[in-house]
């Protein structure tokens, strides 16, 4: 079963993007800041990080250089809602080691499912 880590600050968002990807065959494990999905990270050791960029404390960018140092072989894919991150978060992106995605909220759950599968698929 592919691992995937789903980080956001919003509980809400984070709960049901866990249950999408569990309800979909995926082991799951969420966490609602970049400190605490670093140290779930350690035992869980991801296949994905989906996470948010604006969270308080280390923002999602600085989790996906640790996520990426830490765990070479973790795909990432970002998730935001506010439109004036895009063009930093896709400059960010395209210095990642590894290539990333980004995709806005609200996403539609298939477009999730089919994105994260392609990603972890191209890993396989």
């Amino acid at each position: 079963m592919q691992r995937i880590l789903v980080v956001d600050d919003e509980h809400l968002t984070a709960d049901t993007l866990g249950l999408i990807f569990h309800k979909n065959g995926f082991e799951v494990r969420t966490a609602y800041s970049s400190e605490e999905a670093i140290a779930c990270a350690r035992d869980f050791q991801p296949e994905l990080l989906l996470c948010d960029i604006t969270m308080p404390g280390k923002d999602g960018i600085e989790l996906m250089v640790e996520i990426g140092k830490a765990f070479p072989a973790c795909q990432i894919l970002v998730l935001t809602g506010y439109y004036s991150n895009l063009s930093p978060v896709h400059d960010h992106v395209r210095k990642m080691p590894h290539p990333a995605r980004v995709l806005t909220k609200p996403c539609n759950p298939r477009e999730l499912l089919r994105t994260a599968g392609a990603m972890l698929a191209a890993t396989a």
